[in-house]
């Protein structure tokens, strides 16, 4: 039988799934209040999401390399978990879209403070054998709140817009845009609960390794690890574009959320049993099916109408729980426990800039060519990347 994981890994757990709560009752309404509400284009939607991004790189590169020569990620993970409180305050008040990038820009900074050293963290109190379990249950946990942070948002929008207009001084935009800023007050309320749970971590035991290995080279095979996954990163723009793709195709603003809950349900679902079969049948078999999987879901959202789009969706959150907790735990295996810290936080510079450049190429292609062209851009994109897999091979070593 297998061992419990580490009360610390729990721990990350809740305060994932309250920081996801949070942020996810936010997250699914951005691109509507962006472009519907304060009415900026598809463009500065992508250079919000873009910019909000490389801001997650670069701080993510100065925290992990932090951590690693302090030998401590407990202070940094508190931090980047208290950020977002201020970011969802200010997105409260925003009356113009460069202020929605303000509050994205101070969120995604304390995600960049937080998540080299979260994950260093997971890492380091977890065994190797098991690594694919915890970060499949770290991932688990989170795509938990986004489930219920995006049910909530759903009934919270429905509950502020879905009666009929009492006030004839009062236009639909005017009550949407109400019903907006108040969901963004209460996700700031919930965020507060993960901020809290923090003060339940406990740093790990130094080990005994001499501090100069803390400054050393990463091994060659881990910058391949990376490379690889840098490149399948140029396919993946921001969400907020799925999320205007079913605007585009006619859903209402309800079922939008519904729709980004669906997917989260199946990520949830799957995070966990796939951490636990890279354990048993290798990371890169399960990194492989998910590119090709994703390189079909765009290929499919370039075509498809407003009923296709659900099992579209559902088809990318499997996508999502093949891949995101499996890549983390393949960096880990490759980067020495002192160095952990600086991986991360350079995998997620370099997977900033990409999606920087990605994000505002789709927001280009949406604006200046079609709404499908960004989709066929990302499937394309992604059948690259799977093509280059099988050319590398990594897996031989």
């Amino acid at each position: 039988m297998r061992k419990p994981l580490s009360r610390d890994i729990v721990t990350l757990g809740w305060v994932s799934f309250f920081n996801d709560v949070s942020s996810e009752m936010v997250y699914p309404l951005l691109p509507l209040f962006t472009v519907v509400v304060l009415e900026a284009s598809a463009t500065s939607l992508g250079w919000i999401e873009g910019v909000a991004q490389a801001t997650v790189a670069v701080v993510t590169a100065w925290a992990g390399i932090r951590s690693d020569r302090v030998r401590r990620r407990v202070p940094y993970v508190r931090l980047g978990y208290g950020l977002p409180l201020f970011g969802k305050a200010i997105l409260t008040v925003a009356f113009a879209w460069p202020m929605v990038l303000l509050g994205r820009v101070v969120d995604r900074i304390g995600k960049g403070i937080r998540s080299g050293p979260r994950d260093a963290l997971i890492a380091d109190v977890t065994d190797a054998s098991d690594r694919g379990r915890a970060f499949g249950l770290h991932r688990t946990m989170d795509s938990a709140g986004a489930v219920v942070g995006v049910l909530l948002a759903a009934l919270l929008l429905w509950w502020f817009t879905g009666t009929p207009l009492e006030d004839s001084r009062v236009t639909e935009t005017e009550r949407t845009a109400t019903a907006f800023r108040t969901i963004f007050a209460i996700a700031a309320a919930v965020g507060l609960v993960a901020l809290v749970l923090t003060l339940r971590l406990r740093e790990p035991a130094p080990t005994t390794t001499a501090t100069a290995t803390a400054t050393g080279p990463l091994p060659r095979q881990f910058w391949i690890v990376m490379a690889l996954l840098l490149v399948f990163s140029i396919a993946n723009s921001s969400d907020a574009f799925l999320l205007l793709r079913a605007a585009h195709l006619g859903l209402a603003p309800w079922e939008i959320v519904l729709l980004y809950a669906l997917f989260s349900f199946v990520y949830m679902l799957g995070a966990y049993p796939a951490g636990v079969l890279s354990d048993r049948v290798g990371r890169w078999p399960m990194i492989a099916i998910g590119w090709v999987i994703y390189a079909v879901v765009y290929c499919l959202l370039a075509t498809t109408g407003a009923i296709a789009i659900w099992p579209i969706l559902m088809l990318y959150g499997l996508q999502l729980a093949i891949t995101d907790g499996v890549g983390k735990a393949l960096l880990a295996d490759h980067a020495p426990r002192e160095r952990r810290g600086f991986a991360f936080g350079i995998f997620y510079m370099a997977s900033g800039v990409t999606t920087l450049a990605s994000s505002v190429v789709a927001g280009l292609l949406w604006d200046r060519v079609s709404p499908e062209a960004p989709f066929w851009f990302g499937g394309i994109a992604a059948g690259v990347a799977v093509v280059l897999l099988v050319i590398v091979r990594p897996w031989r070593s």
